[in-house]
């Protein structure tokens, strides 16, 4: 009986672990690893409830936060990065920027059966009324990652202060999050 040199016998162990690694992206019914992989198409604003929730900025320079809740409605689906949100006043319109921290993190996708809710979180400073770095927001409009329309929300939480040459909205928007239960 013929052995093999010990550098062969680990190379022909690494092969054949690397073999059994392969993943062909295939499920099949007791495939484990794979049952929490994303599946549906990007969800719909016209598929879901919203609703919003706020921790309102009491005076200029606080902090605040508006969390928007979403409720699949329809078929599964998925959330894939951060929700597209514009802060509209009578005469301008404002890009809110992903929040730095969850972009680094880079957002998961989240797949959403019909009954199961989602939520992200604009969180906001707020300016003070009537001041020129002030945006007197009267709507925030938002819409979901490989969606074209969009959904518009009453904002009663005071004007955002603005930041920057720029004068960009002193606000960001958190990734999509899994919310309820």
């Amino acid at each position: 009986m013929r052995t093999l040199p010990p550098l062969a016998l680990a190379a022909a162990l690494a092969a054949t672990l690397l073999l059994t690694a392969c993943d062909d992206d295939k499920t099949t019914d007791g495939d484990a690893k794979n049952a929490d992989r994303t599946n549906g198409s990007a969800c719909a604003i016209g598929a879901m409830g919203v609703q919003v929730g706020a921790g309102a900025a009491p005076a200029a320079g606080d902090t605040g936060n508006v969390t928007v809740t979403l409720t699949n409605n329809g078929a599964r689906c998925t959330l894939k990065g951060f929700p597209a949100v514009d802060l509209v006043a009578a005469d301008r319109t404002a890009s809110v920027p992903a929040d730095q921290a969850a972009q680094a993190a880079e957002a998961r996708p989240l797949s959403l059966t019909k009954g199961a809710t989602a939520s992200f979180t604009i969180t906001y400073v707020r300016g003070e009324a009537g001041g020129a770095q002030s945006l007197p927001v009267r709507k925030a409009s938002f819409g979901l990652p490989g969606a074209d329309t969009t959904q518009d929300v009453t904002w009663s939480y005071g004007e955002v202060a603005l930041k920057g040459e720029a004068g960009e909205p002193d606000a960001t928007v958190s990734a999509f999050q899994t919310a309820g239960d």
